[in-house]
């Protein structure tokens, strides 16, 4: 409700003590990021205070830094003025992080484009290694890039929990990715741990399968084509430079590709330290 002593400014005057235009204020009316105080129900007309000057100026600049609606109105109904600056804080830490992300996929890209491919792919030593059959509880999601790391985590998580019941796991856990993860296509990807007792593991995923869309397989005894990676290194730019030289690696060993690409994790990612090696990029080769 509007005071009847308040005194209420026109659209007009108020864009010009707030230094913005109408059209602005109108778009930030549309937005839910700044409501005029009165609306008049004859004409239309919209009157704001005096005191909406600094909210409107402040909505304003947040635009300038590309900030999406819903952080813009996290940031300006904090309830004070410490915790609007925190989430500012934290939204330019994902910008800055983002930048960073797309500022090494740019250095890759320039890097292929100019055909200095090979001395990208040269920083990778790739071997081959044999691997034995194996049991594998699996949980496979359809998972864009920006939910990857987050889905990884918590699915190997359960899954080696449920390790437990099914005689222990006997391998490094890994993932599969059975189609492309990007911001565009979402796989799917399938979180992999190998197992001692296949009677056990089914027996798990008729009890949890429908849950997290679990199941048991039989992985047939291969060879993978790999390269070690370091903690460093796992960043999207990077593990496509990883997985580009392993791929121009097997054709020139009179090898060839027999199913899709893998991350093979064997170390303690929160321990290890930078340039520790804590992944395998792999294809499975005959």
């Amino acid at each position: 409700m509007v005071d009847v002593g308040e005194e209420l400014l026109t659209i007009g005057a108020f864009a010009a003590r707030a230094r913005l235009s109408a059209k602005a204020l109108r778009l930030y009316d549309r937005l839910g990021l700044l409501a005029p105080a009165h609306v008049d129900e004859a004409s239309g007309y919209r009157y704001y205070r005096a005191g909406q000057v600094e909210r409107a100026r402040l909505v304003a600049l947040l635009r300038q830094l590309d900030m999406p609606l819903a952080r813009i109105a996290e940031v300006v109904e904090a309830p004070d003025g410490a915790a609007a600056a925190d989430r500012l804080a934290a939204y330019w830490a994902d910008v800055e992080a983002r930048v960073a992300g797309q500022r090494t996929l740019a250095e890759y890209l320039r890097g292929r484009l100019s055909g200095r491919s090979c001395e990208m792919y040269g920083k990778f030593v790739v071997e081959t290694v044999d691997v034995p059959e194996q049991v594998l509880i699996t949980e496979t999601r359809h998972v864009l890039a920006g939910e990857l790391p987050t889905w990884i985590g918590a699915s190997l998580g359960r899954l080696e929990e449920a390790a437990k019941e099914c005689g222990g796991s006997t391998a490094a856990p890994f993932v599969v990715y059975h189609s492309e993860v990007s911001m565009e296509s979402d796989g799917p990807a399938e979180s992999c741990v190998p197992v001692a007792d296949e009677a056990a593991a089914r027996a798990w995923v008729e009890r949890h399968g429908r849950t997290w869309e679990t199941r048991v397989r039989v992985e047939p005894a291969q060879r993978l084509a790999y390269t070690r990676i370091t903690k460093a290194q796992v960043a999207h730019p990077q593990i496509l430079a990883a997985f580009g030289a392993v791929e121009a690696w097997i054709p020139k060993q009179g090898l060839w590709q027999a199913g899709p690409c893998r991350e093979v994790y064997f170390a303690d990612w929160d321990a290890a330290g930078a340039e520790d090696p804590v992944c395998d990029v792999a294809f499975p080769v005959r």
